[in-house]
């Protein structure tokens, strides 16, 4: 098996010339990760009843002092995803569960102050986001490094059940552009809960799944060489029927066609990781999904290396009923100062460098 070598971001054009005498392959790495970030929230009742609940005077007394403990514990989170082959993060990162662009923007700054404190450079993420219809007033959205991923266009896709048309949840959001200089859309999901039990509300994720392929065999018409990466709390597992069967995201990547879909949390969850547990049981609905054509060598500049779970000691539960799950923000409606009831997922691609 050949070796690899990795090329860090900020040191690449250092790097490339001093490799030209070696014969091992060297790649540039980007990371693409997602995260749920549990009901972030600001402090101002702007929303109706559900808005009141995360107020200083509802029923969480969601403080100031409160919500900038969230965003500190959030940014400490994200500003750990860094890897030996991605020094300075995640070149993209999906979010979901996020009240408005405003909190969004105070999360950004709460990241680079993160980051100043270590005495490191900020990263300056950018932001893509859309004010989508759900009752709970929550969205999806999409962080950015500029220096790796260049926006190109952003559509935003309502969800539309027929039988139901007072049904609203959030829009999934597409974003694409270049990634690492080669064209990559990502679609980012949040689809609806299971609110009623799982099979009575399983109708409502299998539509959302149409809507996402819809989504990617649409950007494959216009470019069929597209590289395309699916992902977000999508309230279902990789083996159930939304995931599996209606956007057709298969198991083992040998069997992906080139424009059909390869879950690599799939074999993950099979070995006992989860992103979520409830009541002893672990899911993983965080998930990232990716293209076959990113698999398959279809694109040979930009292809698929690995997965993982981000499920690092300071974000578990310490102690007690719920030791090792995710350390949230609320339990029961007390306050734990917890990071969210999620853990952050993330996959990082190859691009080969001269």
């Amino acid at each position: 098996m050949r070796k690899l070598l990795f090329v860090p971001f900020l040191m690449a054009a250092l790097m490339l010339s001093a490799a030209t005498d070696n014969k091992e392959k060297k790649y540039l790495v980007a990371g693409v990760a997602f995260y749920n970030l549990e009901n972030l929230f600001d402090t101002i009742n702007d929303n109706g009843k559900f808005d009141y609940e995360f107020s200083p005077e509802g029923p969480r007394q969601w403080t100031s002092e409160r919500y900038h403990k969230k965003l500190r514990n959030l940014a400490r989170a994200i500003t750990s995803l860094p890897t030996a082959e991605t020094p300075v993060g995640p070149a993209v990162i999906g979010i979901a569960e996020v009240e408005n662009r405003g909190v969004v923007e105070d999360l950004v700054k709460a990241v680079d102050s993160t980051l100043v404190a270590q005495g490191k450079e900020p990263w300056g993420l950018r932001i893509v986001h859309h004010d989508s219809p759900d009752r709970r007033g929550v969205d999806v959205g999409l962080l950015y490094n500029p220096l790796y991923f260049a926006v190109e266009s952003v559509n935003n896709h309502r969800l539309v059940i027929p039988d139901d048309p007072d049904f609203l949840t959030r829009d999934q959001l597409c974003v694409s552009g270049s990634l690492l200089d080669i064209p990559v859309s990502f679609i980012v999901n949040h689809w609806p809960s299971r609110l009623g039990g799982e099979a009575q509300s399983s109708p409502m994720r299998e539509a959302a799944a149409r809507l996402s392929r819809e989504i990617a065999d649409s950007l494959w018409r216009v470019n069929p060489s597209q590289g395309i990466v699916m992902m977000g709390d999508l309230n279902d597992d990789p083996f159930n029927k939304s995931c599996a069967k209606v956007f057709g995201a298969v198991r083992d990547r040998e069997h992906v066609k080139n424009h059909g879909f390869y879950n690599p949390f799939w074999y993950i969850l099979d070995h006992g990781v989860g992103s979520l547990c409830y009541n002893g049981v672990w899911n993983l609905f965080d998930q990232i999904i990716v293209s076959g054509n990113l698999v398959d060598g279809s694109i040979p500049e930009l292809q698929y290396w690995k997965c993982t779970v981000f499920n690092k000691p300071f974000l578990r539960t310490k102690t007690g009923k719920y030791k090792n799950y995710p350390h949230r923000t609320f339990s029961g409606g007390r306050f734990l100062n917890g990071y969210s009831d999620h853990f952050p997922t993330e996959i990082f691609l190859l691009r080969e460098v001269e």
